[in-house]
């Protein structure tokens, strides 16, 4: 079933993690408003407020008392992009869910081109950008993320993910009880669909602010998605173990054919340390992946929750149904 009919567009809802972007905001949102009056029946627009350090929050409250089709939400502290993106997608009302950063860097005007791959019959849909704008180390952080994802959804598919994706409302409930603090909406999706796609838009600088991504956090993030949402670790763990099995064979066949040849051992402490020194490295290797995927299964047992709203825009609100999810009452 297409989205686009005669007569018929789609009711969509935009999902967008705010931090430290009070300037940006009133852009973005005249700019989305004029995008979706054309491109759909009906909209809202989620604004996840990921705990900012500027005056976003007020900013958010503002544009929701001016348009009925705004909606804010305050989270409780600095969950991170993923863990608000995850926010907001629960609470979205539409069929069609596009996500989008708050930088202006994915220009709203590209949204019909997802809209129209995704009526193709496709579930999710991907803008790539044609050329990214981010800078060297966040460029070269983006690319060891997609590296990360490749395991867990395939390289074809990694190579096209971005923050700027149009989606059906259907696939959320694929993790729809998911509770782990380490989210990757990539991910999730792969759980209910593999009908994936994407198309080239425009990728702009950023015209206020900068990034808040650091190499660093980029980094952890592909570490927390590799060991969270894959078992390759635990593979390329079992790997290593195996070849320095086959090393050992090798020397161990060596000291034996040279006692038997030459009727002595293989002289010198220094060989005899450096064997010992791989080995223990590869020992210690294997034992931090088990220690990472340890560490994962601890904090889920203590169960910290993805997110906690902190207050909403709306004096209705339709946080009810994530009662187990948000574990703070609404004020």
């Amino acid at each position: 079933m297409t989205i686009h009919q005669k007569g018929s567009l789609p009711d969509i809802s935009v999902v967008i993690p705010v931090y430290n972007s009070e300037g940006s905001l009133p852009e973005l949102i005249k700019r989305l408003n004029d995008i979706l009056l054309t491109a759909s029946n009906h909209f809202e627009i989620l604004l996840v407020n990921d705990c900012s350090m500027d005056r976003s929050w007020d900013m958010i409250c503002h544009l929701a008392h001016e348009h009925d089709w705004v909606r804010g939400v305050n989270l409780m502290r600095n969950y991170g992009q993923h863990n608000a993106l995850l926010c907001g997608i629960r609470m979205a009302n539409n069929d069609i869910i596009v996500t989008i950063d708050d930088d202006l860097q994915n220009p709203p005007e590209e949204i019909p081109k997802l809209l129209d791959k995704l009526a193709e019959g496709y579930d999710v849909v991907y803008g790539t950008p044609q050329r990214e704008q981010h800078g060297l180390w966040r460029d070269l952080a983006s690319q060891v993320t997609k590296l990360a994802l490749q395991s867990a959804m395939g390289a074809k598919t990694a190579r096209n993910v971005s923050a700027f994706r149009v989606f059906r409302a259907g696939s959320r409930d694929a993790f729809a009880s998911y509770q782990s603090p380490f989210v990757s909406i990539d991910v999730l999706l792969t759980w209910g669909t593999t009908r994936f796609a994407s198309v080239p838009v425009h990728h702009a600088p950023r015209l206020v602010g900068r990034s808040n991504y650091t190499f660093r956090k980029l980094i952890t993030h592909a570490l927390n998605m590799i060991t969270g949402f894959s078992t390759l670790p635990l593979q390329l763990a079992s790997m290593v173990g195996f070849l320095f099995t086959l090393f050992g064979l090798v020397v161990l066949a060596y000291v034996l054919g040279r006692y038997i040849v030459e009727g002595g051992s293989v002289p010198g402490f220094a060989f005899l340390a450096s064997i010992i020194a791989v080995f223990s490295g590869a020992q210690l290797f294997a034992l931090g992946i088990i220690g990472e995927y340890l560490a994962r299964m601890h904090q889920r047992t203590m169960e910290r929750p993805v997110y906690v709203v902190r207050s909403t825009t709306e004096t209705k609100g339709h946080l009810k149904d994530f009662a187990n999810v948000d574990k703070e009452p609404m004020r």
